[in-house]
């Protein structure tokens, strides 16, 4: 019998098949963070345990040195093929960066924008992200197969769809599609397949001197919360008690009002 965890997953692995069948340039933008590692276990088990298409980490310059090392771990460990991708016009010709610039800003120029360049430079005509409907209200809207146009923005009004597991997968030439196979997951469902899969992960999200990291992004606008969770099994009973938000320490969710929706309908994960 099919538990909840396996129904989840056997969802993932056809979403991971079908967006591999319908599109001819697939990548997997890769935070290094807890959904992405799952991601990168469920594309191991969809294709018989090697990833057949790129994966890749869009680099702020602002990232915290022990996601640098389990990125350069992993890579070796399931043999990834990794583009690295920065938004150099930005970073070092304009000097975008939060010791000058609001978090929006920064997360626009850096993130957004340096997603745009590099499907501009390697044409994908498919992103494979790691996002939930549970993370935020904005995020609850999305598809699972979830088109962009030509300018890489998303019209949140006019979602195509979905009957029967039968997608949209029609992509006009500089359109793109973001296939979401983590959609129906939620934080504790991530929590659980980890535990259950024995899947590796950044040790951020386990509690030292009471905080912990649960939401993981640039270092100077990422905080952890209070928490003793310092095993798996400690954080899934965490979650099922606390009233605090999973991207409570995200400062550019919160900089202004409808700060996530404004960045996501221009292209951000």
């Amino acid at each position: 019998m099919l538990t909840h965890l396996d129904y989840l997953e056997n969802q993932s692995v056809y979403i991971f098949r079908e967006a591999y069948h319908a599109f001819s340039k697939v990548c997997m933008p890769w935070s290094m963070g807890k959904d992405s590692n799952v991601l990168i276990w469920l594309a191991n088990k969809a294709f018989g345990g090697h990833i057949p298409f790129p994966v890749m980490h869009i680099d702020t310059t602002y990232e915290f040195p022990e996601m640098l090392a389990f990125r350069e771990w992993a890579v070796k460990e399931y043999d990834l093929d990794l583009i690295v991708k920065i938004n150099e016009e930005a970073r070092y010709g304009r000097g975008i960066g939060y010791e000058t610039h609001d978090p929006v800003t920064v997360t626009h120029e850096l993130k957004s924008v340096a997603l745009q360049q590099a499907l501009a430079e390697h044409k994908f005509d498919a992103l494979i992200t790691g996002i939930r409907r549970d993370e935020d209200s904005t995020r609850a809207k999305e598809r699972y197969f979830s088109p962009r146009s030509a300018q890489h923005e998303w019209d949140y009004r006019d979602q195509p769809p979905e009957f029967w597991g039968q997608f949209t997968t029609d992509v006009q030439s500089g359109e793109h599609m973001r296939v979401q196979p983590l959609l129906d997951w939620t934080e504790a469902d991530i929590w659980r397949y980890i535990r259950r899969e024995k899947i590796p992960i950044p040790d951020m999200y386990f509690a030292k001197n009471g905080k912990r990291y649960r939401s993981l992004g640039c270092m100077p606008i990422t905080t952890p919360v209070e928490s003793d969770a310092d095993t798996i099994d400690k954080i899934i009973t965490e979650l099922e008690t606390t009233k605090t938000s999973e991207r409570a320490g995200r400062a550019q969710d919160h900089h202004e009002r409808n700060a996530m929706q404004k960045l996501r309908a221009k292209g951000f994960m």
